[in-house]
């Protein structure tokens, strides 16, 4: 009897000083939420830097006018925002911490990142995950030409769109690119196609 109490007590102890256990993988997926957007707001556009390097860049028209940016007879885009104050007017995604990748109703947060690569003549926004040699290749675009100015219009493949995270019902400055497949199965996917 008496040692059925002490390791009680011992138990109780453990569980005092490493506190409540953690939740569920599922419940921790739910902690972000997403709403949908209207697509023609945003553009996602692939910017030069250097000889042959990319950056990713998702511009919002959140004001009629003036615009966020314009297309060039050239086919490129001119990022017109740079030329006045976009403060309210247009909002400007450039890294992780404005986007990040959502499928299957869940997160993938940092586990996931997103890349531009460039492959002969046209560029790609794909995924790149430590763990798994496969990308997902999420939109694609020609490049016309390169030009330090002009920034490449990127097309997202079907199935792909932005959508904005919202937490405990409030919308937060942060686009996911989500697609309603889980990962495993897109990944599985991106296997195939590239077996094949």
């Amino acid at each position: 009897m008496r040692r059925t109490y002490l390791r009680s007590l011992i138990l109780s102890g453990i569980m005092v000083m490493t506190g409540p256990v953690l939740p569920h993988a599922s419940t921790a997926k739910s902690l972000f939420e997403s709403k949908p957007l209207l697509q023609d707001q945003f553009i996602v556009l692939g910017r030069p830097i250097g000889d042959s390097q990319w950056t990713l860049l998702v511009l919002e028209q959140i004001k009629p006018e003036p615009r966020c940016w314009v297309q060039r007879t050239d086919g490129l885009i001119d990022p017109s925002l740079n030329r006045f104050n976009f403060t309210g007017i247009c909002g400007r995604y450039i890294d992780s911490n404005g986007y990040s990748l959502r499928s299957g109703g869940e997160d993938q947060g940092s586990r996931v990142r997103l890349r531009l690569r460039q492959q002969a003549g046209e560029l790609l926004l794909e995924t790149s995950h430590w763990q798994h040699p496969s990308s997902v290749v999420i939109g694609q675009a020609p490049i016309p030409l390169r030009d330090p100015n002009g920034f490449i219009r990127i097309r997202l493949n079907p199935g792909w769109r932005l959508e904005r995270r919202v937490y405990l019902g409030k919308p937060l400055g942060h686009l996911y690119f989500a697609h309603p497949e889980a990962w495993d199965r897109l990944v599985s996917q991106a296997d195939w196609h590239s077996a094949s």
